[in-house]
């Protein structure tokens, strides 16, 4: 009891609402690097990774949903999904899974459905953009509504590579800007305390002689 009354650390830490390591401490400084949601050059990997170059080729997929259902229960969660604007498939010759998130269907009249009921019967054609393994690409491709299976391919999204490159761009000089603000602050405070040195060794030597 008699340390903690004599220990001010101790007394402030029951006052204060932080810890009292924090009164001693100074800040350090922190620079939080996000990770990029795409690589530096997104058309190259694509036009050169292994799993790529295979998905980019027209592959039979499946519906994945709800393998343990029925098969007239899962045509019936397959489309109200659909409906909704989502399904999961896979690549049947490498077992690669996809989760597609895409426009709902609409009446109103669209160039360019990402989920189109009306162009072959018995078939849902999608499509559905999104970003694998840092690289901007869209799975296109179509489903048979009674057998649950079809054909696709993965394309490289130019338009969105394009987009999220800019942003690459201005994550990395946003955070090369407060490095180098944080260099010329430390270079600043280093060139301050060689000063105030030096004047405490001017001083000294006066009080000498």
């Amino acid at each position: 009891m008699m340390h903690a009354m004599n220990d001010p650390s101790a007394a402030l830490a029951g006052m204060l609402p932080f810890d009292s390591i924090g009164l001693y401490e100074q800040p350090k400084p922190r620079f939080i690097f996000k990770m990029p949601r795409v690589v530096p050059d997104q058309k190259s990997k694509f036009e050169s990774d292994e799993l790529f170059r295979r998905l980019s080729r027209e592959t039979e997929v499946r519906y994945t949903g709800y393998r343990d259902r029925p098969q007239e229960e899962r045509q019936g969660r397959f489309l109200n999904a659909c409906r909704e604007g989502h399904t999961e498939i896979a690549f049947s010759t490498t077992g690669t899974n996809l989760q597609l998130v895409f426009s709902p269907p609409t009446n109103s009249y669209m160039p360019e459905k990402e989920c189109d009921f009306d162009k072959e019967p018995g078939k849902v054609h999608l499509k559905s953009s999104f970003i694998m393994n840092g690289v901007c690409v869209r799975w296109r491709g179509w489903i048979d509504l009674e057998r649950l299976d079809g054909l696709g391919c993965l394309e490289y999204n130019e338009e969105r590579a394009q987009a999220e490159d800019a942003l690459l761009k201005e994550q990395i000089e946003r955070y090369n800007q407060r490095l180098r603000e944080f260099e010329d602050k430390r270079s600043y405070r280093s060139q301050q305390e060689r000063a105030d040195q030096d004047l405490d060794v001017w001083s000294n030597r006066r009080r000498v002689y």
